[in-house]
Formats: structure tokens, C-alpha cells, sequence
């Protein structure tokens, strides 16, 4: 099971969705060009007391996490398991969509001037990628078994 190489992506993946909910998507900088605000998967902290909650975006890397930990497990079956790949990478393409939608919301909300992007918002780009080789390697484990089970099936008549 994690012997193959599409496990081995799959779990990459997983441990770089944790890494990006646990750490900071971006600052906003507030116009006099000093006030920071860090803006996480679960919200931006505007004072000690105050904060904007953006917890779709941390539901959204979860589920994804969650289903690329539970992709790993469906190896005895790859249609499935190219569906869910396929899917996970859907989702988080709508992270960034969500991430876009979330930081022009904000932006206004807070009044700020600039939007400085953190390191954490390349990780899912580089899990879209992973999930792709990942997608080659389990169609390519299926195309392999066809064509064992037609030799095998040619070889009974």
C-alpha cells in the first residue's frame, strides 16, 4: 500500500494541507503602512480582542486533507480512488477561489491598503500538482491490470 508511489504523493499532500492550515496565508497592512494583520485559514486578528472569521477556507483545506488521507486507503480500488484524487484537486481549486473572494471582503472591511502573500498560499498549488502525478500513477496501475487481466483472459480459451 504506502510502498507505491501514488501513496507516497497522497501523503505529501496530506502533511502539506495540515502545514497550511496551521500557518498564515497573508498580512494585510493597514494604511498609515505599519498596522499588520495576520490573515490565517480561520480568520484575521484584528485586535487582541476583535477578529474577522474566515473558517470556510479551514473547513476547506480539512476536507481535502481528510480525503487525501483516505484516498491512500482505497487502493484495491483505483476508479475510486482516481475520482477522489481528481476531486481533491477541484477542492482546492475552490480554496483559491474562496482565498480571492475572502481577501477583496476583507480588505474592505478592515480598510486596508495592501495584501502581502504569505508562503502557506503556494501549498495547495504544489498538493494540485501532487495530486496530478498521483492521478498518472494510480491510471497507470489501472491500464497495467487490464491489460494483465486480458492476457490472462486470452490465455484460458
Amino acid at each position: 500500500m504506502i510502498q507505491r508511489i501514488q501513496s507516497v504523493y497522497l501523503l505529501i499532500v496530506t502533511v502539506l494541507l495540515v502545514v497550511a492550515m496551521c500557518t498564515p496565508v497573508g498580512q494585510f497592512i493597514a494604511a498609515d503602512g505599519v498596522t499588520a494583520y495576520g490573515f490565517t485559514p480561520l480568520g484575521v486578528t484584528l485586535a487582541p480582542d476583535a477578529s474577522q472569521s474566515t473558517w470556510g477556507l479551514f473547513c476547506i483545506l480539512l476536507l481535502s486533507a481528510i480525503i487525501a488521507f483516505a484516498t491512500i486507503f482505497l487502493f484495491r480500488n483505483r476508479m475510486l480512488q482516481i475520482r477522489m484524487t481528481i476531486f481533491n484537486s477541484i477542492l482546492l481549486i475552490g480554496y483559491y477561489m474562496a482565498a480571492v473572494v475572502f481577501v477583496f471582503i476583507l480588505k474592505g472591511k478592515i480598510e486596508a491598503s495592501v495584501f502581502r502573500l504569505g508562503w502557506a498560499l503556494c501549498l495547495p498549488a504544489v498538493c494540485i500538482v501532487l495530486n496530478y502525478l498521483a492521478f498518472r500513477a494510480i491510471y497507470k496501475d489501472e491500464v497495467l491490470v487490464k491489460a494483465a487481466d486480458r492476457l490472462r483472459g486470452s490465455s484460458r480459451k
